[in-house]
């Protein structure tokens, strides 16, 4: 008789997924990106502002799996139940494009890393990057095909083996600190006040919350955990690793080279601050470890993507078609269409850098929306005491926990401005056809009153943001 674990994954799986959706190409480029922005001490502040924000999203995340362990893809299952289908199609909508634009950046960022050594592959859109890129994005793909669990296996491996260079990195940068440039760093060369300080953290805000994407990876798979509860732990577990090793990165690369020349580093930024340290082997060192993370970051990001589509199908707010698996339980067509769309934007990437430059945007600001909306139903369940009948003693800190959350995403929604949304506009009003295909197959009314109203901001939010690009208004 086949055991009911059999094939789930164990709480080191989950935690895989989630590490490995978050490490991916941005902790590489975080001393150039603090370093053009501020000194430790503003550093401090944007790391505990962003670490506190996060965190509270990811208790969120870890309450949600245990009070309504009947949802399975949290990210899109909980935007639903709290909100209804529309909301919830966007929220799984907006996860997936942020999914497969960011898979889009991953390749092009493999191709230029090899570019310093292979000039032929130039910034990574040239004929014979993307025909590479290419060709990984099918091997990748049928790899897939043949299981999720073993995609899984494969993902926990290279998770670790882009953590063990990380590790590296910092023994190194330990060895070679030096107190006396991180006390010049300190303030960021400029006013130690008020307004100079809070200048500096706001520029580093929307670096701190995107290198944290994929903090939910755990929780879009929970229909594969072994127990529940591992969701929880492991989604709590990789955060606080992953938030160490982003703090110490940005912390310690002050006590090897001046600010200024931090901020002018080539990315992966990390790369010269190892070369810095033990010569010109540390900048292949990092480039290598570079490449395994983004290929490990991709391969979690494809899964994510599939996974979400075929969710939302299951549960009818994505079309049917969608839900279909292969005989290895893949959701096949959930991964054709990802892929399809992929390829896509690679392809555009030969013809314009605006191209690419517009999935860097889009990968932003997509997924911005699902995290305010698991923030505000985490708020929902503990604001109204749905769930906790018989657990009232955890009512109070969820409630503070999700409150906190909830200002956390809105503040990033607002931080990030009008551009953001409007670019995100520019996929969830085209998008919602699928919704309508959606509601035609269960032959349900589209939309309630309130949902109408939502469509209306979104299509013309599309219509202002596709204007806006193709006139130049609208930079990107």
């Amino acid at each position: 008789m086949t055991s009911p674990s059999e094939g789930k994954f164990s709480i080191w799986t989950l935690m895989a997924m989630c590490v490995g959706s978050m490490v991916g190409a941005g902790i590489f480029s975080l001393p150039q990106a603090f370093g053009r922005a501020t000194g430790p001490f503003g550093a401090i502040i944007a790391w505990t502002i962003a670490g506190v924000g996060m965190l509270m999203l990811a208790f969120v995340f870890q309450s949600l799996s245990r009070r309504r362990p009947d949802l399975d893809a949290g990210i899109y299952a909980y935007a639903k139940a709290g909100f209804g289908n529309y909301l919830g199609f966007l929220s799984a909508l907006g996860y997936w494009s942020a999914a497969l634009l960011g898979n889009v950046s991953y390749f092009v960022l493999i191709k230029s890393t090899l570019g310093l050594f292979f000039p032929i592959f130039g910034d990574g859109n040239t004929i014979l990057a993307v025909a590479t890129s290419s060709i990984l994005l099918w091997c990748m793909h049928f790899v897939i095909l043949r299981g999720i669990r073993e995609a899984a296996v494969i993902n926990t491996i290279v998770t670790f083996a882009k953590i063990v260079p990380i590790l590296l990195f910092i023994v190194f940068v330990i060895a070679g600190f030096r107190y006396d440039l991180f006390a010049a760093n300190f303030w960021g060369g400029g006013d130690p006040t008020f307004a100079d300080i809070a200048s500096q953290v706001r520029a580093t805000m929307l670096v701190t919350v995107f290198v944290f994407v994929g903090i939910e990876g755990a929780s879009v798979y929970s229909r594969y955990a072994r127990n529940r509860a591992d969701v929880g732990i492991a989604t709590l577990t990789g955060f606080l690793g992953v938030l160490s090793l982003m703090v110490l990165i940005t912390l310690l690369s002050y006590g090897i080279m001046p600010r200024t020349d931090l901020a002018t580093l080539r990315n992966p930024s990390m790369a010269g601050v190892l070369e810095a340290v033990v010569g010109p082997w540390g900048r292949l060192f990092v480039s290598a470890a570079l490449i395994i993370s983004v290929a490990g970051a991709y391969l979690s990001w494809v899964l994510l993507a599939a996974e979400i589509l075929y969710s939302a199908s299951k549960f009818d707010t994505m079309p049917r078609f969608l839900s279909k698996e292969n005989e290895s339980g893949v959701p096949s067509n959930a991964l054709w269409l990802t892929n399809i769309v992929v390829q896509v934007f690679l392809i555009l990437t030969l013809f314009a850098q605006y191209a690419f430059t517009l999935a860097l945007e889009l990968t932003s600001s997509m997924i911005l929306i699902p995290y305010l909306l698991v923030a505000a139903y985490g708020f929902k369940l503990a604001w109204s005491g749905e769930t906790y009948e018989r657990d009232s003693s955890s009512h109070r800190g969820d409630f503070v926990r999700a409150g906190i959350a909830l200002l956390y995403t809105a503040g990033l929604i607002y931080a990030a401005g009008a551009k953001h949304l409007l670019l995100s506009a520019a996929i969830y009003g085209p998008g919602t056809i699928l919704y309508f295909m959606a509601r035609r197959e269960q032959s349900a009314p589209a939309f309630t009153p309130a949902e109408t109203a939502i469509f209306m901001v979104a299509a013309v939010g599309a219509v202002v943001a596709i204007l806006g690009i193709a006139t130049g208004r609208i930079s990107i």
